[in-house]
């Protein structure tokens, strides 16, 4: 965003926008530590564990409740590597995917090492965060993808075949770039995603969702921002399956009560799109935040995904206060989701006061360094 576009800023929308951002990461903290607890489970297993409704409140994984898994790893670091984009953009260093990419290499190594390595002066305060390194299920195509600094792109993508909802996960961040246009926000999602997932349904599904949560966070209904989705990756190469699960989505909105039936049935075979499409379907019929990450959840798809990309949609929807308290007090990491979240919105919004041609505040250069 440029320092024409931060002075437009008043107090109320500065505020409608925190909350937003706090909303989403939040959100899609508590949905991924809710479908945690059943990730590896049929439906007919959730039955069998819980009960004929399924889940219907966080169960321990991972060791405990409110455990977060890779999806939310990931997650924050792309909201790190969008603030250091913006940090290095008056360098003239301007390209938000290489620094998107540097801080998954930088999520990459919480994954090999034990704990964070002092003598990295550039990776700045999230990666010193010990908590995030233990292994939570990562996709093995974001390892593999980031095993080495090569950088995968829209031409040359990392792992072609790769068409789980790994990089779907990680990209409502790039939603929250409020004063992007969404062309720009969908092409800079898919961008992100083909360094780790290069089938097309993958990074357009990143692509779409990315989209959807941008409308969101400027006020729109869900359903509007879903089309707007559609319209934006209707014509690139091989968008069908993507239209088609979320054409699918809208369409079984019309089609009666939601069942756990009915939501296996839109993402069948565990692919990116049908992840998607189970996300936005639980958002639209959703009586509250609830209610729609318990329907996100109960199903024989990836849980946890599912959970995440309902729970971003929800937050970004209707902002932190609206979220389920219980849930949120147990989420792991809650401290650093808030403080990053309140970060992102504070560069996004107050950018040319903290670093600027003309002004620098020091503390935040080490939090977010340019290099």
């Amino acid at each position: 965003m440029s320092a024409a576009a931060t002075a437009v800023w008043g107090r109320a929308e500065q505020q409608d926008f925190r909350a937003r951002v706090r909303g989403a990461l939040l959100g899609g903290a508590i949905g991924d530590a809710l479908g945690a607890g059943v990730a590896a489970l049929s439906l007919e297993e959730i039955r069998a564990a819980h009960g004929p409704d399924g889940l219907t409140d966080p169960v321990p994984a991972h060791g405990r409740r409110g455990a977060v898994t890779a999806a939310t790893q990931l997650t924050l670091f792309t909201v790190d590597g969008l603030i250091r984009a913006q940090v290095r953009r008056d360098t003239g260093a301007w390209h938000p995917p290489t620094d998107v990419h540097r801080a998954y290499l930088r999520w990459a190594a919480t994954q090999r090492d034990w704990g964070p390595d002092e003598r990295r002066k550039d990776n700045g305060w999230l990666a010193r965060e010990e908590w995030l390194y233990t292994r939570r299920d990562p996709p093995k195509p974001s390892l593999l993808g980031l095993g080495d600094e090569h950088m995968g792109t829209l031409e040359t993508p990392k792992n072609p075949t790769a068409r789980d909802p790994g990089a779907l996960a990680r990209s409502a961040p790039f939603g929250l770039l409020v004063g992007w246009e969404p062309q720009l926000v969908c092409q800079l999602a898919l961008e992100c995603a083909a360094q780790t997932h290069g089938h097309p349904a993958a990074y357009l599904s990143a692509g779409a969702f990315a989209v959807i949560v941008h409308g969101l966070a400027r006020g729109e209904a869900l359903d509007a921002a879903a089309r707007r989705a559609l319209d934006l990756i209707g014509a690139r190469p091989g968008h069908q399956p993507v239209t088609d699960a979320v054409e699918q989505a809208l369409d079984a909105v019309r089609e009666g009560a939601p069942s756990a039936e009915r939501i296996t049935g839109l993402g069948a075979g565990g692919h990116a799109e049908g992840a998607l499409g189970i996300a936005v379907y639980c958002a639209l019929v959703g009586e509250d935040i609830r209610h729609g990450l318990r329907l996100a959840v109960n199903h024989d798809g990836p849980s946890e995904t599912t959970g995440t990309v309902t729970g971003a949609l929800l937050g970004a929807l209707h902002g932190e206060t609206a979220l389920p308290p219980a849930w949120v007090s147990e989420v792991e990491g809650r401290p650093t989701l808030l403080e990053l979240a309140d970060d992102f919105a504070m560069e996004m919004t107050q950018g040319p006061a903290l670093h600027s041609p003309v002004a620098a505040a020091p503390g935040w250069l080490a939090r977010y360094p340019r290099g």
